[in-house]
């Protein structure tokens, strides 16, 4: 996987990043110009600006960027003076982040009648779905849309991996037992997951709970699980749950877009 297409993963992810350039370089420097990094909050992930103690120093400044402040920082060293090489050149690197919230990404386990509709519904939508089943037949029903990815998977579970930390996901498979071991996984690598959802009654949330519970999962992370899923509107034709369900999903962004920009996203 080149440079760009790690960026592309990271931002379909929903995983903050910066990316970090050479822009410029005078005398004896160990990055090539246009060498680019990619950092994310675990560190380095992919590309290099020459090693040693500037890509340190580099992966110091990325981290810094990537915290908050201004998106797009240059920053011009002297690697004798500044960093502490025995090279007397200079380089300057370009620091970008790249946020998440640029594209809204929905996971949905399950193919089922509930989903039928409300794939297409959120079709029509500016987003991007990923459709999880282990049932090729089911899969096969869905619509054909440029925003919407079809993945037969063996179980379930497999296909946690197309979830990302700003992910929507919602589970409306098969039954309890394997919704179970999606949330499970979910909240394992995710525990920051702005929307989970579940299908069922509240019978069903408190079954579910107190299983999770038993593997492990925090509480503070159990309260993130949403079921029933959908606003309280409408009644239980396929239909009207998607309907119910697609508002639902609506409300959620809206309120992490005016949470994170401090205004109305209308």
């Amino acid at each position: 996987m080149d440079i760009w297409e790690v960026i592309e993963s990271q931002r379909r992810q929903g995983e903050p990043i910066v990316v970090a350039t050479v822009a410029a370089g005078r005398g004896s420097v160990p990055g090539e110009t246009g060498a680019k990094a990619v950092v994310s909050g675990a560190g380095l992930i992919a590309g290099t600006l020459g090693g040693g103690k500037i890509e340190a120093r580099a992966l110091a400044e990325a981290a810094t960027v990537l915290a908050g402040g201004p998106a797009c920082v240059m920053r011009t060293w002297n690697l004798q003076r500044d960093i502490g090489m025995t090279c007397g050149g200079e380089m300057t690197l370009l620091f970008e982040r790249i946020s998440p919230g640029q594209e809204w990404h929905i996971v949905i386990f399950g193919a089922g009648h509930v989903s039928q509709a409300l794939v297409r519904l959120l079709a029509t939508l500016r987003c991007r779905i990923d459709v999880v089943d282990e049932r090729p037949e089911w899969l096969a029903r869905l619509p054909e849309a440029e925003n919407i990815a079809r993945h037969r998977v063996a179980a379930f579970e497999d296909g946690v991996s197309l979830v990302g930390g700003g992910s929507f996901v919602l589970t409306i498979s098969k039954g309890h037992a394997t919704d179970r071991p999606v949330l499970r996984d979910v909240l394992r690598r995710h525990p920051e997951i702005p929307y989970l959802g579940v299908i069922g009654s509240a019978a069903k949330r408190a079954v579910l709970r107190r299983e999770l519970a038993e593997d492990a999962i925090r509480e503070d992370l159990l309260d993130k699980i949403i079921c029933p899923l959908g606003l309280a509107v409408g009644g239980n034709d396929p239909a009207e749950i998607a309907v119910s369900i697609a508002a639902q999903l609506l409300q959620r962004r809206d309120v992490l877009i005016s949470e994170a920009t401090g205004r109305s996203p209308v």
